[in-house]
């Protein structure tokens, strides 16, 4: 059975820059058309805005560059996060966050959560007026891990599941 997908390729620009160093682009891949994803190039960094109102979906976020920059940032507007998944088809990173509780672990591994002791470790931030689950006006932001992308992976995969979904 073949499901809705939104394609869409991304270039950022430098519009007036004088010795303008061409920014990287990316193909992102929607489960749904509604979903909607950002991507800016802020101080060396990618940040990617993940905007998605029905609160189940996944994007596929492919370089069309050699490689990938060395800091990947997600933030991922959503009022609750029940399950969080990154793949880059070799290693996958889970997580959920509750209103006590933050838990990620590796490979399915649900039953040996990581610290941040682990090269795999993700900080997981609430940002908003309240941080605090439902989180109204505000998004989770994580930075992938540099380990995730050894080996230059030419695309990630991101599952998310919203606790308060419509």
């Amino acid at each position: 059975m073949l499901q809705n997908c939104f394609i869409a390729v991304v270039t950022i620009l430098c519009v007036g820059c004088t010795n303008a160093v061409e920014e990287p682009s990316f193909k992102i891949t929607t489960k749904r058309d509604n979903d909607k994803i950002g991507v800016q190039i802020e101080n060396g960094k990618v940040l990617v805005s993940i905007q998605s109102p029905f609160g189940i979906s996944q994007a596929t976020i492919e370089r069309l560059d050699e490689e990938w920059l060395d800091t990947i940032v997600l933030k991922l507007h959503l009022k609750g996060l029940e399950n969080f998944k990154v793949t880059n088809g070799t290693i996958t990173l889970e997580a959920a966050v509750s209103s006590h509780d933050i838990r990620i672990w590796k490979d399915g591994k649900e039953d040996s959560p990581l610290d941040s002791k682990s090269p795999y470790w993700m900080e997981i931030r609430m940002v908003g007026k309240a941080e605090t689950i439902p989180l109204n006006d505000g998004y989770f932001e994580m930075e992938l891990p540099t380990v995730f992308f050894e080996g230059n992976p030419k695309s990630f995969t991101v599952n998310w599941i919203d606790f308060y979904r419509n």
